[in-house]
């Protein structure tokens, strides 16, 4: 019995020997091209220097937690490296009252004077 003989599943495609500059593709104008503003370079509307604010950020927090019927708990933090935190009425309400008066002599929102200014 003999098989039938089938075309091979793979083309097998010959290797270039040498080196050769590539050929030009012809310029053909494709379907969909664009032909408005895309084509012609028109910005877009992104900025490239979006809008600063005004020159003031966040620097201390005073985090609150209180829900109804639970134990209040409160966490104060600065980026003057101050962290600290309370849990109770009593030691809230303290935790408040100190996270106020650090606003005064917090040293990034104070001005330093003297050599320390540097």
């Amino acid at each position: 019995m003999s098989t039938p003989s089938r075309p091979p599943l793979k083309s097998i495609t010959n290797t270039p020997t040498g080196s050769h500059a590539a050929e030009p593709g012809s310029v053909r104008p494709t379907v969909g091209e664009p032909k408005g503003a895309a084509r012609k370079g028109v910005t877009s509307a992104v900025r490239p220097h979006p809008p600063r604010g005004d020159g003031r950020f966040p620097v201390a927090w005073l985090h609150i937690s209180a829900p109804k019927g639970a134990v209040p708990t409160a966490t104060s933090r600065c980026l003057c490296g101050r962290d600290r935190s309370a849990v109770g009425h009593r030691r809230v309400l303290a935790l408040i009252t100190d996270h106020t008066a650090h606003r005064d002599t917090c040293p990034l929102r104070t001005p330093q004077e003297g050599r320390h200014a540097a």
